[in-house]
């Protein structure tokens, strides 16, 4: 059995559309049934919703005294039914697209913690785009199956975090516990990414201070200084662009008052190295590379910890530089081009352009956890 979890405030058009698109993947009998918990994250007009859907899903509303952020999530998983083994974590404006996530979580290992969806975003102008964030062994919290054992194990979502970034904690907390999170692009999830609610003033202050909360707690003593450096130079040059720096400036004061009291609990280098997605580009590029070796790379579409891509094809011997989208004339000079995100939506997106671009040219992808170039050329087409 499994239960879809969401946490809301204020976006009832939405919360209908995302239990109109679970209700039309029927029944559920094949996974021994299904109910949908919602956390109202103390909104001002409370929520009017059916107690089941036509489908025969039972709907249950869990009304919070305050904002909780995605930690509302927590109360959701104590309140689900003792037959519940799957919890699919979803926004209110995400929902599966189909029931390929019934194959996807009938097939996980018993090592598998979380099973990743492939996320989606609406099409423009008949382009599909996926989610960005993420990594390969770092969860999105808008499209995600956790194995209810391992999450209660673990404590659910930290409360401190509010939102953004705690999906890293808990992906970290996984990878410590001895866990893996997989991919499976059988499990299709469209996150419609509604602006409403969305003040990136917030986001930016959120982003900042909890990703260096999350290096601070599990980086290796001699990655933090130099991880934490890398997260507040990346934070500000994008509230530049955004013209958020207010909201980044408050977000480096509450950092700075609060890093101390983070609990410090390393992992260990292979179990860092697997987070951050340095284990997997390493893997992949080798792979690429004792297939068909090649002398000069160039890295395209840099995004996602793109250092760690080009420093896992560096130790391979790899002449590489990082190009520009307008630096064609370089990349056309070298032997191979390397996808520059570990992120696995971007990296899908990416490489549907690569293949539209430079038809014809070798691409490597940093992770190999995808069939991405079928996905890339389905996307294309």
């Amino acid at each position: 059995m499994i239960a879809y979890v969401f946490p809301t405030r204020d976006r009832h058009v939405e919360v209908r559309r995302t239990l109109m698109a679970i209700e039309s993947l029927g029944s559920h009998a094949s996974v021994g049934g299904a109910e949908v918990l919602i956390a109202d994250n103390a909104g001002s007009i409370p929520l009017d919703l059916p107690v089941s859907l036509r489908s025969g899903l039972p709907v249950r509303v869990l009304e919070r005294e305050r904002n909780e952020g995605a930690a509302a999530r927590n109360a959701c998983v104590r309140a689900a039914s003792g037959l519940v083994q799957w919890i699919v974590m979803l926004d209110d404006d995400s929902a599966p697209l189909d029931t390929g996530l019934f194959d996807a979580i009938r097939d996980a290992g018993p090592d598998v913690a979380a099973v990743q969806a492939r996320i989606s975003l609406p099409r423009e102008r008949g382009i599909l785009r996926h989610e960005s964030g993420g990594l390969p062994e770092v969860f999105i919290g808008c499209g995600v199956a956790i194995r209810r054992s391992v999450f209660e194990q673990l404590g659910g979502y930290d409360p401190s975090f509010d939102y953004y970034a705690e999906e890293y904690d808990l992906s970290a907390r996984m990878i410590a516990a001895g866990c893996r999170i997989a991919y499976d692009p059988r499990f299709r999830v469209e996150h419609r990414k509604v602006q409403s609610n969305r003040d990136f003033g917030r986001i930016v202050r959120r982003l900042v201070r909890n990703n260096a909360w999350v290096q601070a707690r599990y980086a290796p003593g001699g990655d933090l200084p130099a991880d934490l450096w890398e997260t507040v130079s990346r934070y500000f040059a994008i509230a530049r662009k955004e013209r958020a720096l207010g909201g980044y400036f408050a977000g480096v004061r509450e950092l700075v008052t609060s890093i101390a009291d983070q609990p410090r609990t390393p992992l260990s280098r292979e179990q860092y190295d697997r987070l951050t997605g340095l284990a997997h580009a390493r893997e992949a590029l080798r792979s690429a590379w004792s297939e068909r070796p090649y002398a000069t790379a160039a890295v395209i579409a840099p995004g996602k910890n793109v250092k760690l891509i080009v420093r896992a094809a560096r130790e391979l011997g790899v002449d590489v530089e990082v190009c520009g989208p307008q630096q064609t004339s370089r990349a056309e000079r070298a032997e191979a081009l390397i996808i520059g995100t570990l992120s696995p939506g971007p990296m899908l997106d990416a490489l549907a352009d690569a293949l539209l671009q430079f038809p014809g040219k070798r691409i490597v992808l940093p992770w190999r956890g995808v069939d991405a170039v079928r996905l890339a050329k389905r996307q294309a087409a």
